[in-house]
This record gives structure tokens, sequence and C-alpha cells, in this order.
């Protein structure tokens, strides 16, 4: 794949916060203090304005990243003329006083490898996404950033006066920064670094080790499961799109969205991947996150909210960024909550369905449940035969959608299953009858002709959300209707790469011009459903290769060179890869190994 851009960065992070660190060690995003904050290091959408936290040799050099296996501990080696020396990235998270511990603190640990390289260390955060700056004052063993209003301290053990002039110096022995937002590190530096790596990297091993992950490309899986978790704000439960915000989805095309939320209305895939691989506490807490906003919510749900369950996302446009290689605009904010989605009642009753079904819900958990069930009920009885804007979000237009009928299909579907757990015959007919209206309008979507479901009553445009008719079992994978469906979406929306596009009709921004990856992980599954097995695993195996040097994964892929576009790592690409192996493993019929 010639001339392909790859995003040159890993992330970190602990559940409290993200960052990127470029191949360079540049450290060019984080958000303090929480996911949707301001950035203090911007370098991703503006390198003069951004900030900077590097440590780089003064003369050219060479680098290669990797993870610590099985961690999100990320460590950069960097060669030059005078020597080597690895950098060691991470953001503290484990066990402790029998709650996490997982601090606004960024550990960096530098080692010579070989030579004396001579080196330089940039620390200038920024505030205020770049209008802002920070006051640097010196400390004995630290340096104090403030603005008046944040404080931000970096300890280290490289000698202070660096941080206030220019001039490099050899790295003879190993070093640590420990970059602070708000409390400041007290401890003993490099025994407090060493002890938190040590936690740090036994906290992720150990689990991945009660992850449940099947030996189909397993290494691929622990990676995107590892990236999901840390994409997951703690404090609330809420899983982020991704960390990012106004990375295009295509150079020039304008499509620059914040990313940086939770959208209620992708809650069934989340809450499927954390179970396929059995990590029952995050998907709980995920589900306390949507019933919290279902609760507090009493007029329509959004398509997403904010990490805390904010409701307003105004949307601004940040003029004086220049955006990711000149890309503008840079948005902060997301239109998209103004948004009627009606298939976000059915992912929330999805979301509800385990309460009844997975017996690791104790009954004192779901005892008020039926009240939730009621109100989705209620939603979707109001919003069945309307239009909306779609899972893609169209902003000028409406229509009744495919996708949206078809979860409101699935939460009726879901409503009777729980009217039949708890024996409640009244639910269960209710369930039914909602069922049917779902159904209608689904089958108005249906080309006899071409032998598929278009995106929209009276549209004859395809859509590659409506392969979910297959995976959810509106059609029955065996039927022939099924894969007439899905060959017809092939024939429209498949690359010979094996990616796949969304749909192919202009949007309010043109024709779309780069594939998204979920649609492409969404094919791999319905071919497995339909039983074209071996062309599911020559898809799937065909898609790793869209991945960057770390096996992460962006939102969009360029058909013509494989690039990636989009924000990045997208949390919603790896979920479509580890349920995509999940549905060919359980086919392969290989064992699942529980650690």
């Amino acid at each position: 794949m010639e001339n392909r851009h790859v995003y040159q960065s890993g992330i970190i992070g602990n559940c409290a916060y993200l960052a990127h660190v470029q191949k360079d060690s540049n450290i060019s995003w984080l958000c303090w203090p929480s996911f949707d904050s301001s950035f203090v290091f911007g370098g991703l959408l503006d390198s003069k304005r951004g900030g900077r936290f590097s440590i780089q040799p003064i003369a050219e050099f060479t680098s290669k990243q990797y993870y610590i296996e099985n961690t999100n501990v990320l460590r950069t080696e960097i060669t030059t003329a005078d020597g080597s020396y690895r950098i060691t990235d991470f953001a503290p998270r484990y066990r402790q006083y029998e709650r996490y511990f997982k601090p606004l603190m960024l550990v960096r640990k530098i080692e010579p490898l070989a030579g004396r390289p001579r080196i330089r260390i940039n620390c200038d955060p920024v505030s205020a996404y770049g209008q802002g700056s920070f006051n640097k004052f010196r400390g004995s063993n630290h340096v104090e950033f403030s603005n008046g209003i944040e404080q931000m301290r970096l300890t280290t053990d490289v000698p202070v006066s660096h941080f206030f002039g220019d001039e490099p110096f050899v790295l003879g022995e190993t070093k640590y920064l420990v970059l602070t937002y708000g409390q400041p590190l007290e401890a003993p530096l490099e025994r407090t670094a060493e002890h938190f790596l040590r936690e740090t990297v036994n906290y992720w091993r150990t689990w991945i080790k009660h992850a449940t992950i099947s030996a189909f490309y397993q290494e691929a899986v622990i990676r995107s499961a590892l990236v999901l978790k840390i994409h997951q704000y703690e404090d609330t439960g809420a899983i982020i799109a991704a960390g990012t915000t106004s990375l295009p989805e295509y150079p020039g095309s304008g499509r620059n969205w914040d990313y940086r939320y939770c959208w209620l209305r992708d809650s069934y895939y989340v809450i499927t991947a954390l179970n396929h691989i059995g990590q029952f506490e995050e998907m709980e807490l995920y589900a306390n996150y949507i019933t919290n906003i279902t609760h507090a919510d009493v007029g329509r749900l959004q398509p997403l909210y904010g990490i805390n369950g904010q409701s307003e996302l105004t949307e601004h446009i940040l003029d004086e960024l220049a955006g990711y290689q000149g890309n503008k605009p840079v948005r902060i904010g997301n239109q998209a909550y103004e948004h009627i989605q009606n298939d976000v009642y059915g992912q929330a009753m999805i979301a509800l369905l385990p309460l009844y079904t997975d017996y690791r819900f104790v009954f004192k958990e779901r005892s008020d449940a039926g009240r939730w069930v009621d109100y989705i009920l209620q939603k979707i009885e109001k919003t069945i035969d309307e239009k909306d804007a779609g899972i893609w979000e169209f902003r000028n237009f409406a229509n009744h959608h495919c996708y949206s009928n078809l979860f409101q299909w699935a939460g009726s579907s879901a409503a009777h299953k729980i009217g039949t757990v708890i024996g409640d015959q009244k639910l269960i007919d209710r369930a039914d009858a909602l069922m049917k209206r779902a159904s209608y309008h689904i089958e108005a979507c249906y080309d006899a002709e071409r032998g598929v479901y278009t995106n929209a009553v009276g549209s004859p445009h395809l859509d590659a959300s409506t392969l979910q008719l297959i995976m959810m079992h509106y059609l029955d994978p065996s039927s022939e209707k099924a894969r007439n469906h899905l060959k017809a979406l092939e024939r429209e929306l498949k690359t010979p790469q094996g990616l796949f596009y969304r749909y192919l009709h202009s949007d309010d921004f043109g024709k779309p011009k780069s594939t998204f990856l979920i649609c492409a992980f969404w094919h791999v599954e319905a071919l497995a459903c339909v039983g074209r097995l071996d062309e599911a695993v020559a898809t799937f195996e065909k898609l790793l290769a869209y991945a960057n040097h770390l096996m992460l994964f962006s939102e969009d892929v360029d058909e013509s060179n494989g690039s990636q576009w989009g924000n990045f790592p997208q949390a919603y690409s790896h979920v479509g890869l580890m349920n995509a192996a999940y549905r060919i493993s359980m086919k392969l019929d290989r064992p699942i190994f529980v650690g």
C-alpha cells in the first residue's frame, strides 16, 4: 500500500484520561482533567498552538514503538548516531485500598540502551484549546505550571535548569519524568515510578488473563480489548467513541467531528463485545450509565451524551487551530445530540436485557427494571412511525430508516423476552404488537426486484447498516432472502480489498470518499452468519492490514491506498473486530480459553 497515511502514535490511559504518544516521542494529545476537557498537549491539531512534551535527540534519528505484552504500557525506542534510548510511557492503574488507583499522572521513564545519546526534553503545556498558556516556575526538583486556575507539576531527576534553557544533555543513566494535574507527587521519585510501573503492568496482564478470548487471532482481539477498556470513563461507566476530535474522515472533506462522547445508540455493540470477552465489571458500569440516563431523561433519548450524562453538547468551531494536517474546521461539541435517531430506544432496551437473562445480576439490581422497560416501550410506541436522521446522522433530511425500525423491532423482541422471563402476558402482547409495526416499516424498504432492503422507505439507496438485518436475525441467516440481500450490498458497497462503504449516495457533505471500518467488520459477521465462513476468515485477515504499527484502527480507510482517517483509535472499530472474531470463532467451534 504505497503512500499510505497511518497514524504514527500509540495510546496510553487508565480510565481517567487518554494520551497519544507519537513515534517521535511527543505527547501529541492529552486532555485533562477528563476525556472531554481542553487539551494540555494538542500538537495533533496544531503543532504551534498545541504545546509539546517530547524527549528527542539533537541529531537525526529512527524510532520504533511497541506495547509491553498484554498491557497499555507503551515503549518508544529511539536510535541516533550517538546512541539509543528507550522511553516507557504509562498512566498508572491498579487496585489499592479496595478501589482503583487512576491518578491524573503521566509517567515517562527514559533508559539509555547504547552509546551516549544527547537529548533535549521539551515540556510546554497549553490551556483553553491552545488559546492560553501556563506560567512556568522553578522548584528544587520540579517544574510548576500554573495559569491561575489550573496547576500541573513535572517532578523529575533531570536537572531542573534544563527546562529553562535550550542546552541538550548526555543521557548516561535512567531518568524519570512524572507530570501530574492538580495533586503533585510528594513521594520518592524513582522508587514510586518503578512501583507504579510494576503494579500497572501486573494490573493489565491480570485483566487480560481474566478475559474470555478465543484462539482465533487472539493477539488482535487482546489489543482491541485493551483499547476498548481505556475508552471507558470509569467515574460514570461511559464509553467514548474516540479520545480525539476533528481528525478528518478524508482530507479536505470537512467531516471533522468531536468523538469524545458516548453514543448511546451504539450500546448494543459495546455490551455485546464486553459480554463476549467476559468482562462483566465494565459491562455493568456501562449498563448503569445507560440506565441512569434513561431514568433522568423525561423527553426524547438523544443519540449521544457527555461522559457525565450531559445532554447539551453544543458544537463550536475553533477557527484559531490549524487542524490535523491543515484540515479545518476543528470542532468541539457535537450537534448530533440534537438529532432524532429512533434506533436509540431499541439499543437502550437491549442494554436492559442482561438484567433479566444474565444471572450475574442479582434480583435486587433488576427489581425496578420494569419501570425502565415500560418507559422505553412507551418511547418506541411514540416514535415507531416517525422519520429520523438515521444511524449516520444526516443533518438536513429525515426518512423512515430501515436500521432505526430494525432496532425498534429488536428492542421490542428484547421486551418480549423480558415479559417471558417475568411471566407478564401484557408485556408480551405489547411487545408483539410493536414488533409487527416495526416489521411493517422494514418490509416497506424491501426492493423485490433487486432482492435487497434499501436504506429507507421509498429510497433506492443501499446502506451497510442493513447488514444488521442478518446479524440481528430479523432475516433468517440460512434463508435465500438473507443471502440475496448480502450479495446485493456487496455488489454496491464492497471494495476488492474487503473494505465496505457505509453508503455511496450524496449526503449533507457530498459523496463519502472513505470506507467505514466497522461496516467491514459487520460484513465479516454477516458472511459468517450466512455460512460463507472461508470468505469471512479471509476478509477478516485482509482487514488486519489496515491497522497501524501497534494494531490500532481508525474509523475510516481510504480504499485507494489503505490510509487511515477519522478519529483515532476508534473504539467502535475495535468493537467491530472483537465481535467479528467472536462470531467466526463460534462458527469454527474453537474452544474459548478462560484465564
